[in-house]
């Protein structure tokens, strides 16, 4: 019997698990552990809580973790609570899932002002991570900049520009709710060092923009290139840009209609934050671009703003006695392998790129390198070791049984139309759990 751990119950973990049942069928067990009590990772505390429907692919990981030879384990923290070399002693493979939680760091004066964030901690404000529940953003100035050019950039700029009714049915957390409803936000500036054709969002969540109640995309008809010179693109880039020709050609008058502006402002790096003790605005540089390559003009001009938010990447946590890539942000590993024994998949390995399912080919990879390394399993203890570690060292352990508990009391406690209404706090989820 081959005994697997993995490290982080996220797409990249779930995914692991399935890949490895079906690699070894009833001849593994697979313990997947999570710091918090509760599973899913960036499904739970990443994907914006309006996109339901991406939400969903919790179901099938659900079944993954109700299949006989495969186990949750919530509330330890691997490297506070039980050691990597401890848990290499008790498995045959230990795999780290733990994705890309931290910001990488805006580098630019001004970034530690007050009512400056990195997109970790304000989306997992909005979606009631524990670790950000307390982040307490002031929505009350007129401008807000959001830096970046993702996927990322534009959730933050569309739950910033929702109405409240707009987030029916969604699961966003009743202390962002409250928040936003007192917005005073009217202006959302989204930065981009490059251009239209270098942009990384996606068609179907930058043709949301359009779909808003109250607000309304500006693009700059001078950003956009020869719309000949489309046709070089890949096909998702290509649609993309065409919503971007599409929020060009809105009328002005349509826009003084809108109580809310989101401005694209391409080839803008900023290059300050400006304030004291706190963000009153952002200097920024024009750029050009060559080759793919954003370079500085020299002219720069100053955005007025009360909050900004930078949306520019995540990277791993380093673990004390691993190789870490500092530079790229996450393990360094020859296709997965870290040591002998130890694995990483999914944004530990690669970094934060590639959608939800990316991660799943990414984890059937890795695990048929894990198949290539362990022939036979080396009769450790496995979960069983686990364990007994566990209760001498009194951990509270979370089973999805007990998830499930946390599930059913957060379902009860929803406002009327949404999902679940979350436990931001882990002592109220084990709280749950309990009673």
């Amino acid at each position: 019997m081959l005994h697997i751990a993995i490290v982080g119950s996220g797409p990249a973990g779930f995914y692991t698990a399935e890949a490895a049942q079906k690699q070894w069928g009833d001849d593994v067990t697979i313990d997947i552990f999570d710091m918090l009590p509760v599973p899913y990772g960036l499904i739970r505390s990443g994907v914006a809580p309006d996109h339901q429907s991406i939400k969903a692919v919790a179901r099938r990981y659900e079944a993954t973790a109700c299949s006989d030879n495969c186990r949750f384990t919530g509330n330890v923290a691997i490297g506070r609570d039980v050691s990597i070399a401890e848990l290499q002693e008790l498995y045959d493979a230990v795999v780290m899932a733990t994705g890309a939680p931290n910001d990488k760091a805006l580098t630019i004066p001004g970034a530690g002002l007050a009512n400056v964030f990195g997109s970790a901690a304000f989306v997992g404000w909005y979606n009631g991570h524990p670790a950000f529940a307390g982040l307490d953003p002031d929505l009350s100035g007129e401008t807000a900049v959001v830096i970046g050019m993702g996927n990322v950039a534009l959730d933050v700029a569309r739950i910033l520009a929702k109405t409240p009714a707009e987030f029916a049915g969604s699961d966003i957390v009743a202390h962002a709710l409250d928040a936003l409803k007192a917005s005073r936000i009217r202006r959302i500036v989204i930065l981009g060092r490059r251009g239209p054709h270098q942009i990384m969002m996606t068609p179907k969540e930058l043709g949301e923009l359009a779909q808003l109640e109250r607000a309304s995309p500006r693009v700059d008809p001078r950003d956009l290139p020869d719309a000949g010179d489309d046709a070089m693109l890949e096909p998702g880039l290509r649609k993309s840009v065409t919503h971007l020709r599409s929020f060009a050609a809105i009328p002005a008058s349509h826009h003084a209609d809108m109580d809310v502006e989101i401005d694209f402002d391409f080839f803008a790096s900023p290059c300050a934050i400006r304030g004291d003790g706190k963000v009153e605005s952002v200097e920024v540089e024009r750029t050009e671009v060559t080759a793919g390559r954003a370079t500085g003009t020299g002219e720069t001009y100053t955005i007025p703003c009360g909050m900004v938010v930078s949306c520019i990447g995540y990277q791993s946590s380093p673990i004390a006695g691993l190789p870490f890539d500092e530079r790229a942000g996450r393990f360094a590993s020859d296709e997965g392998r870290i040591l002998p024994g130890l694995y990483c998949v999914g944004w530990a390995r690669r970094g934060p790129s590639g959608t939800i399912g990316t991660n799943r080919p990414d984890s059937i990879h890795v695990v048929e390198r894990m198949a290539e390394d362990l022939k036979n399993g080396s009769g450790k203890p496995g979960r069983a070791g686990f364990d007994e570690l566990a209760k001498r060292r009194g951990l509270k352990l979370v089973t999805f049984d007990d998830w499930k508990q946390i599930e059913a009391a957060e379902a009860a406690r929803a406002r009327d139309g949404a999902p679940r209404e979350k436990f931001v706090d882990v002592d109220e989820m084990i709280a749950a759990r309990e009673g």
